[in-house]
């Protein structure tokens, strides 16, 4: 596991962004754990968050021009990352999107830089993937050209059909990589290093092995 990664899952739990129990999710299956990135609420912790995702980004190699935020969530994402890569001399455009154009002042559906060359969308899951494909059609309409995904947790569990996860759906349809900061297998790892954590293993692993993705998928 790398340090950006052991960071991530540390603050997330910390922040109580990461929770442990009985969660129904949307597709009515019932979680040991829940993932809420609305609690990174402060400005220490968006900072600290920012810093992850741009390790995280900068640790793949891949290339890109600019950051893209899908609305709403994916907005302050975007913009703590972009503030996290100029800190590491990396000063990239940002621009994020309205759910409903504005037909006064500037007009538009976008705001920000000009979207041109390769986007990276930044967002905090990929759950049916839905906000992505919007934002995939944006950015193209706009002149722009998808290169990838970075969300903060991948909960590498199957979709309602098929083996693959919603972020292997997207990679597969659009063909871009999605990265993460961290997945539920970090996740598992980072319960063998705290002993705070062990107790929520097994119930982990049980949920991993009924609804896990599969590798390369």
């Amino acid at each position: 596991m790398l340090d950006h990664q052991r960071r991530f899952l540390d603050l997330a739990l910390q922040r109580g962004v990461l929770r442990f129990g009985e969660f129904t999710l949307k597709s009515g299956r019932t979680s040991p754990y829940f993932f809420n990135a609305g609690l990174f609420d402060t400005g220490a912790a968006l900072a600290h968050l920012g810093e992850c995702y741009a390790d995280a980004l900068l640790a793949s190699g891949l290339g890109f021009d600019m950051l893209f935020g899908p609305a709403y969530k994916g907005i302050p994402l975007a913009t703590t990352v972009a503030v996290a890569l100029a800190g590491r001399g990396h000063d990239v455009p940002v621009a994020f999107n309205r759910k409903e154009a504005k037909d006064h002042g500037e007009g538009g559906q976008l705001i920000g830089a000009p979207v041109r060359g390769r986007v990276l969308i930044v967002d905090d899951v990929i759950t049916a993937g839905t906000a992505i494909r919007e934002s995939i059609a944006i950015i193209r309409a706009a002149g722009g050209e998808p290169c990838g995904v970075l969300i903060a947790l991948d909960r590498q569990e199957r979709g309602q059909q098929g083996s693959r996860s919603a972020a292997q759906e997207v990679s597969a349809e659009f063909g871009i990589p999605v990265l993460a900061i961290a997945g539920l297998d970090d996740l598992l790892a980072r319960a063998d290093e705290r002993p705070d954590l062990a107790a929520h293993k097994p119930a982990l692993e049980g949920y991993r092995a009924r609804y896990g993705s599969q590798p390369g998928e």
